[in-house]
């Protein structure tokens, strides 16, 4: 008897171990205000839905928001919860009269605009990743919790005739890491300090099981576009383990040879947010982990360079989306990163004690440097007599890189066109030439133009340096 019980012990404990427990906290919020709404006639009291509730459904009845269609006329609202954010909605129902459950479109919007469209293509995200525009049914007298998306405004349309519906709350739920904000940036330029805010929260809610590229859009893994969210991780919030996470869920799916992502540009990223990672926090046992795939991705960087000390990177070969049509930008990119690469490299080795192949990744990164110059001067030719789009972003990478000075990559192309160009992926990278180049008026006035023309979910890359 007392062997089972010990055996049982064991296998209940497994099966804790063996369940994931989500991390996050959930916030409840009530709208702060009714943007707009359809057949004033057809809905009475949606000023309740303005008050802070329990979410519980009960059997009085009291305080609801009553929504009444007829066989011509629907009713709908648009609520505004005040702040950007990452979960769902908590919709909890009154007793009205159907028996049945009673049919609703949702539609989710980080703007007014994007919530009161249509999904034609055109106007706002589509369904892609997270449900933005949906039909469910609402039952009686109950609570019901849905999507899963990143937005600030809900927009609710009845869609059964001569129906009638009674909603108590419908509340925000927000899904975020409690973490402290351990970084701090404050000075005597409010517009700077909103901008140093916008991009710390928008990297805030990115952080939910892994380091996402976008709470709406974009749920996934992008390891290339993770690089200037890690520097905004370092910068705010210190150590924290949706980093490595993300890190080890890439490496894991991408076995050598294979390009993370499918991108080469990206396992170069991943090499550089290792070397990141590693100056900010000194974590040699993580990067010790890391040890084995390390030195094959370095190996396959060397092999991928000609006689000449020029990549010949296969895979995907990218940068980002405003350079993708330009051969010519991606060639310089893609050369300028190497030389990144095979310099981070050459450092990581040393710290996990692989002298050989320290003192191959500096050849290496040599042999590069001399590549970059026929790389070079072939985009600057080409740069003559056209403004070819994304050039910006390679002349950023050179600078960075070391294969062009600072101050020509910012009057030549980074200060040129303003902010035309910039992405929220190489903005980054732009930004940070034009402060090595010590332009950094244009840089401020870069910024504040995109923040005032985006929203936040492009916003996290001004922050790795600040």
């Amino acid at each position: 008897m007392k062997r089972w019980f010990v055996l049982g012990l064991v296998l209940f404990s497994f099966s804790l171990s063996a369940q994931q427990r989500d991390k996050r906290v959930r916030e409840f919020i009530t709208p702060t205000r009714i943007v707009w709404m359809q057949g004033d006639s057809l809905l009475r009291h949606p000023e309740y839905l303005l008050i802070p509730r329990n979410g519980q459904a009960d059997l009085s009845n009291r305080n609801m928001c009553v929504l009444q269609s007829t066989k011509t006329e629907f009713p709908a609202f648009l609520l505004d919860y005040g702040k950007e954010l990452q979960g769902g909605i908590q919709i909890v129902t009154g007793a009205f009269p159907s028996p049945h459950p009673v049919r609703v479109r949702i539609r989710l919007g980080e703007s007014v605009g994007e919530a009161m469209a249509d999904m034609d293509g055109q106007n706002g995200a589509g369904n892609d990743h997270a449900m933005r525009d949906f039909v469910i049914q609402l039952p009686r007298m109950g609570v019901l919790e849905v999507g899963n998306s990143g937005f600030r405004f809900v927009r609710i349309d009845l869609l059964d005739e001569a129906t009638e519906l009674q909603i108590k709350e419908v509340r925000a739920i927000s899904s975020y890491l409690d973490i402290p904000y351990a970084g701090s940036f404050r000075c005597n330029d409010e517009l700077l300090n909103q901008i140093w805010r916008t991009g710390a929260y928008t990297v805030h809610l990115n952080m939910q099981e892994y380091l996402w590229d976008g709470i709406k859009r974009d749920r996934l893994v992008w390891i290339g576009d993770l690089h200037p969210e890690v520097m905004t991780v370092n910068t705010v919030f210190g150590h924290h383990e949706v980093v490595p996470n993300s890190l080890d869920l890439i490496r894991d799916m991408t076995p050598l040879p294979g390009w993370m992502n499918g991108i080469s540009s990206y396992s170069i990223w991943w090499l550089l947010i290792q070397r990141d990672w590693y100056y900010y926090h000194g974590d040699e046992a993580y990067l010790k982990e890391q040890q084995a795939y390390l030195n094959g991705l370095l190996e396959l960087l060397l092999s991928r360079l000609d006689e000449y000390g020029q990549e010949q990177l296969d895979g995907w070969r990218f940068l980002d989306w405003p350079s993708s049509e330009s051969p010519e930008a991606i060639n310089t990119g893609l050369q300028s990163l190497v030389v990144m690469a095979l310099k981070a490299g050459e450092e990581l080795a040393a710290v996990l004690g692989e002298h050989t192949l320290a003192q191959r990744c500096n050849q290496g990164w040599n042999q590069a440097l001399g590549g970059a110059e026929k790389v070079k001067n072939s985009f600057l030719n080409t740069g003559k007599d056209s403004f070819a789009p994304g050039c910006e972003q390679a002349a950023a990478l050179m600078a960075l890189a070391g294969i062009m000075l600072p101050q020509d990559a910012d009057r030549c192309y980074l200060s040129e066109q303003g902010a035309k160009g910039f992405s929220t992926f190489y903005g980054y990278y732009m930004l940070q030439a034009m402060a090595a180049a010590g332009n950094y008026q244009g840089a401020l006035d870069v910024t504040a133009y995109l923040l005032g023309s985006h929203d936040t979910t492009g916003s996290y890359y001004v922050l790795g340096r600040l």
